[in-house]
């Protein structure tokens, strides 16, 4: 790739394009393109989306008077053309990068970003709001809201198109159709779009309409022209599913033909009522190995522009991938376990799964609030299901954990990937909250692995309980491959002592006990003897072991790769209270949203390190 950009060197700002011609606009498309995979390459990001939407993002800003007119991206992982032209391309290179750019919109970042988000389905709600409060103004402003294909299936989209006719007249929805989420998409809405895309009789009509409109230049045959069309639609649909929400629907669209885009965008902008703009966009476009791998590509780390090959490889295997594999192992010997995934099939390690056992694995698309009740009815009738799921977007599922599957004592198995600090996504991504928010609720086992061997275990252990089981870990190597003649049982509650001690005890869970044996190496260089547990139960917790080592006097500390505040410590500190006043140090993250950066930068930052720990003992021993 090229590290010249001839158009894009003279656009720092909306304004810059305006005057720019259909020519040096698809140039500057273009230009934009390579530089978003020159820049990605280097800092690592989302690529897939952000390819795909680059002519629909110009378009946007050559149609509307940004920012007084309003753009909602939904989950904004797609916003990079949007951040580079909205003067943000000199700061682009910080990308996710502690102290710079964000990987999503975010309000306080730039006043074009009018409304922040890292999760599926809150656009439209959002834009909504936006449209209810300038109509209660009377500020006559644009409000877009821009949503995938698989975010219109989710039950937050749905809810918002329920509410759309009875709050405004003028929002406008954009439907960015790619065929994908992050996998393929599934469901009705997804099929449904499939279907109009796919009838050749529709699209003649359609195009025959659109082209006598358009020498009509509208105008008085405006209302005639939607009547037609619609009447068209009729014909060919079993059901206009987006007019029944009170929605006038306009496509498909070409969403890498600019002037078609424009002139979509314009009659968008002029309409009387709430408008859908159905644009089909090919994700990863203009980088071939993205386009033949989009899932693949969807998140990436830094990698080589020629040859697509990472910058870095990992040795060890994943959390993820070995969770896949332990459910492939074991259902070979109980065909009453059950695989469910919300459009994360290959992020949660389940792809292998879902290809050997087709019938068994359940992809129910962007809804973890169903996929947890569907996990429950599984439950009810003796399957084993399991639901992997990332900690960040099982926080929409905590009603339905408590109320479907925990209030009955289902034995229903929630996975919880990439929890405690994901890194460089950010505060919209990462798992910290998981613990405060489920190890009270009773009926609950709640479990943490150190390792890929243990994780093996616990999941063994799960079905073996017969309750709601929760087994959280965090993105990355797992240290070690399970094997099945390994197996250990995993008496419930029992925690395990890594390195003994005698004057403080290091209950750390999961992936920060290496922080806890670093910080024991340091305070035996200072004559304090520190022993290390891995507690691997955050409930029940081992209370015989704790009260044991409170008995002896010992200095009780614990870590954890979760918010402080209602954690793990929080329910040592109750346990510990009930005999002694003395006090446990904990050490989590703060309660407060924690930013974006590398995970040993975030570490340091907020004063996590063995470092820390040693010196917040040793000051206590001494």
């Amino acid at each position: 790739m090229s590290d010249s950009y001839p158009l894009l060197d003279k656009v720092n700002l909306p304004s810059d394009l305006k005057i720019l011609g259909n020519d040096d606009l698809i140039a500057l498309s273009e230009d934009v393109r390579r530089f978003i995979i020159d820049s990605v390459s280097k800092t690592g990001g989302h690529l897939a989306a952000n390819l795909g939407v680059v002519e629909l993002t110009i378009a946007l800003l050559k149609v509307f008077n940004l920012p007084t007119d309003k753009i909602v991206w939904d989950v904004s992982h797609q916003a990079y053309a949007y951040k580079i032209l909205t003067g943000r391309k000199a700061r682009f290179h910080t990308l996710r990068q502690m102290e710079g750019l964000s990987g999503f919109t975010k309000r306080d970042e730039s006043e074009y970003d009018c409304f922040g988000a890292g999760h599926s389905g809150t656009a439209i709600s959002a834009a909504l709001g936006l449209c209810a409060a300038r109509d209660r103004l009377a500020t006559g402003e644009n409000v877009v809201a821009v949503v995938g294909d698989a975010s219109a299936g989710c039950g937050i989209s749905l809810e918002a198109f329920n509410n759309i006719s009875s709050t405004t007249k003028r929002l406008i929805v954009i439907l960015n159709d790619n065929k994908m989420s992050i996998g393929a998409n599934v469901g009705s809405v997804a099929r449904h779009l499939g279907e109009l895309l796919a009838n050749p009789e529709y699209n003649r009509w359609k195009h025959a309409v659109e082209s006598f409109a358009q020498k009509m230049k509208l105008g008085f045959f405006r209302n005639t022209y939607y009547k037609i069309e619609e009447a068209i639609k009729s014909m060919f649909l079993k059901s206009a599913i987006f007019e029944e929400f009170g929605l006038r629907y306009i496509g498909p669209v070409d969403g890498h033909n600019l002037p078609v885009l424009m002139k979509a965008l314009s009659i968008a902008r002029d309409s009387d009522r709430p408008i859908l703009l159905h644009v089909v966009t090919q994700k990863g476009r203009g980088y071939s190995f993205a386009e033949e791998a989009p899932e693949k590509w969807h998140g990436t780390l830094g990698f080589d522009v020629d040859s697509g090959e990472p910058l870095a490889s990992t040795q060890n295997i994943s959390y993820s991938a070995v969770l896949g594999k332990t459910l492939q192992e074991l259902s070979e010997k109980d065909d009453r376990i059950v695989a469910i995934t919300a459009a994360m099939c290959s992020g949660t390690g389940l792809s292998g799964f879902a290809k050997k056992y087709p019938e068994r694995f359940h992809d129910v698309g962007i809804s973890e609030e169903h996929a947890v009740v569907f996990a429950a009815g599984l439950a009810a009738s003796g399957m084993k299901p399991v639901f992997a799921v990332y900690s960040t977007f099982a926080q929409r599922a905590v009603d339905c954990i408590i109320h479907d599957v925990c209030l009955q004592n289902l034995p229903v198995v929630i996975c919880l990937d990439r929890a405690g600090i994901v890194g460089d996504d950010g505060p919209t991504h990462h798992g910290v909250f998981d613990i405060p928010l489920l190890s009270c609720v009773p009926n609950l086992v709640f479990m943490q692995p150190s390792n890929g061997r243990e994780l093996y275990d616990m999941l063994s252990a799960a079905f073996r309980f017969e309750c709601p089981v929760i087994i959280r870990y965090p993105r990355g190597d797992a240290g070690s491959e399970s094997k099945s003649d390994l197996v250990s049982d995993i008496e419930l509650g029992k925690a395990v002592i890594v390195r003994p001690g005698t004057q403080a005890q290091i209950w750390a869970l999961g992936d920060m006990i290496p922080i806890a044996l670093a910080a024991s190496d340091l305070l035996s260089k200072r004559g304090i003897s520190a022993g290390v547990v891995n507690p691997r139960f955050i409930r029940p917790i081992d209370e015989k072991l704790l009260l044991e080592q409170i008995g002896q006097k010992q200095l009780i500390c614990t870590i954890e790769n979760g918010v402080i505040s209602g954690g793990f410590g929080c329910a040592v500190q109750d346990i510990v209270s009930r005999v002694s006043s003395s006090q446990v140090l904990k050490f989590g993250w703060p309660n407060t949203f924690v930013v974006h950066g590398h995970r040993d930068a975030l570490l340091k930052r907020y004063n996590i390190t063995a470092i820390d720990i040693t010196e917040a003992i040793a000051s206590r021993i001494s």
